[in-house]
């Protein structure tokens, strides 16, 4: 079978990576891909911004199956036209992808169907926002509603700096349109845990447990980013807890989508606080994390496209994966200057020498190649890739890898997984 992914960054190249060892594909076409990915697909160009142009695409190379990478493509409604056209296609349709596209639309969701998350107030203008203020106790979260690339979330911990902040979203100035509504929250406070699901409209099946890390600085300093690094270990979530999240929030949302018109078919991604008081919905996604897919991809044992194919078809069970007890842990190496502007065009050395290492894929976020050559080009440029028995051993073989790579100006965190290692 032929296999589209569409989408340019890690996420995608570990999607590329894994659909390639189902013995059920014979090519794998990437739209538009990346340096690195080029290596394992035929990548194709085509703007993601455009449904009619990914239409195109699809309509000329005829895919048995499209597995949709970013989240701006399900927003814009794709999986819609896919499906329309009699196209196999993962992902929800653009009414259920709202879950991730409009903030304010999933507290109240989560508020309608009583799934635990955090006191909020949705605001359109600085008058709502000062009145709002008064009910809540610093710090706050103060989110953009629209899709923001990972870089909407800002915590505020004095009101000083909240109502500067929200000023400038809801003048366009900081994020554009994806700022003109805005969510004030409670600050929770606890350890962050990304749970996956995949659903088939009515049941779902989890994945293993992953944790990112947001920030772009070691413990968690600096501005939030799309994801400097995560890993997967089974000691993240026991089996009672992970069953517990999938009846008490994966399960409801699932429900209460289908209840709501907006059947949910593909990867809900649940952002969770593990508070004293419970988990917690902090947002979802609608589709694989980044960098969070490429630790736990590397743990995937049984065959991507099985799963992918019964979400679509409506036959999920709970033996559609098979996990490595293994650990895997993801370091994001980043252009100099990331999340704000960055230079792009600095050639990348030692690719190889980390590739050749046991247990570690490099998967290209934001590269190009030519020539033979691997050059920067965007803010996360790698996402260095381990596996091993421990998750210990995990972290130390990463870094080795990410030793052996260089370029001009690379930043990378140096404590991912840390905190879960000082509670072994």
């Amino acid at each position: 079978m032929k296999v589209l992914v569409i989408g340019s960054g890690g996420r995608e190249h570990a999607l590329v990576w894994k659909l390639r060892q189902s013995s059920r594909v014979s090519k794998v076409y990437c739209a538009p891909g990346n340096g690195g990915i080029a290596d394992d697909a035929e990548c194709l160009p085509a703007d993601i911004k455009s449904v009619d142009s990914l239409v195109a695409l699809a309509n000329n190379i005829r895919p048995d199956l499209t597995v949709i990478g970013p989240e701006l493509p399900l927003m814009l409604g794709v999986v819609d036209e896919f499906t329309r056209r009699g196209l196999h296609v993962f992902g929800p349709t653009q009414a259920a992808a709202q879950l991730e596209s409009s903030k304010s639309f999933a507290k109240e969701f989560l508020q309608r169907h009583h799934i635990p998350t955090a006191p909020f107030a949705i605001c359109d203008s600085m008058e709502d926002v000062l009145e709002a203020l008064p009910h809540f106790h610093m710090p706050l979260v103060l989110k953009a509603d629209g899709l923001a690339a990972g870089k909407g979330v800002v915590i505020c911990n004095a009101k000083e700096e909240l109502v500067s902040t929200a000023a400038e979203m809801l003048s366009g100035k900081m994020l554009g349109a994806a700022g003109s509504r805005v969510v004030l929250e409670e600050c929770l406070q606890g350890d962050e845990l990304s749970f996956l699901v995949v659903s088939d409209g009515e049941r779902v099946a989890p994945l293993v447990a992953a944790q990112d890390h947001k920030r772009i600085g070691d413990g968690d300093t600096g501005p939030n980013t799309g994801g400097m690094g995560a890993y997967s270990a089974r000691t993240i979530v026991d089996e009672q807890m992970s069953q517990w999240l999938v009846q008490h929030i994966a399960r409801p949302v699932v429900a209460g989508m289908k209840a709501e018109s907006a059947e949910y078919k593909g990867i809900l991604y649940c952002g969770l606080m593990m508070t004293a008081r419970g988990p917690m919905v902090l947002e979802f996604n609608c589709r694989f994390g980044d960098p969070e897919t490429q630790p736990i991809l590397m743990r995937l044992e049984s065959d991507l496209v099985e799963a992918l194919e019964a979400s679509i078809e409506g036959r999920i069970s709970d033996g559609v994966f098979r996990w490595s007890p293994d650990a895997s842990v993801c370091v994001v190496m980043s252009s100099q200057g990331y999340p704000s502007t960055f230079e792009v065009g600095k050639k990348i050395v030692g690719l190889q020498e980390a590739g050749k290492m046991e247990g570690v894929k490099v998967f290209h976020a934001g590269t190009s190649k030519r020539d033979g050559a691997y050059f920067t080009a965007g803010g996360r440029v790698l996402g260095v890739t381990a596996q091993a028995a421990g998750l210990s051993s995990a972290v130390l073989r990463a870094y080795e890898a990410v030793d052996k790579i260089s370029f001009e100006g690379a930043h990378y965190r140096r404590d991912i997984a840390a905190r879960a290692l000082q509670k072994v």
